[in-house]
């Protein structure tokens, strides 16, 4: 029984993961270490370091509504949030939105690495 279980967590993770790296680059703007993606009862965690949130993303799936379960655990004090109801096709957008998205966020950005306008070209 344990080993079906197992098995059916890293189904699942695998299923979160390739839903996740089909925005790639949103994924990693969220500043995600790789090595701390694990596969957890019913669903994926990773920890990150995004604008907004820094600590733990656990995703889960409630397989019966087809449905997620975000779950935003800081690193530092502070209330865990949870994020229930969110469809597959919005599940990378709702976790940006929480981790990385800030208002004025194209400038924060160039802000953060040094860009210009002028260090841009086309």
């Amino acid at each position: 029984m344990c080993m079906e279980n197992n098995n059916y967590n890293l189904e699942l993770a695998r299923y979160i993961w390739s839903i996740l790296k089909t925005q790639i680059t949103i994924f990693m703007s969220w500043g995600v270490n790789p090595e701390s993606m694990k596969v957890i009862e019913g669903g994926l965690e990773f920890h990150c370091q995004g604008f907004k949130h820094t600590g733990t993303v656990r995703i889960i799936l409630d397989e019966g509504a087809d449905l997620f379960e975000i779950h935003l655990i800081p690193d530092s004090e502070g209330e865990e949030k949870i994020i229930e109801d969110v469809y597959v096709d919005m599940l990378v957008s709702v976790i940006d939105e929480n981790v990385e998205k800030t208002e004025g966020y194209e400038e924060r950005i160039c802000r953060e690495y040094g860009i210009t306008e002028n260090s841009i070209s086309v």
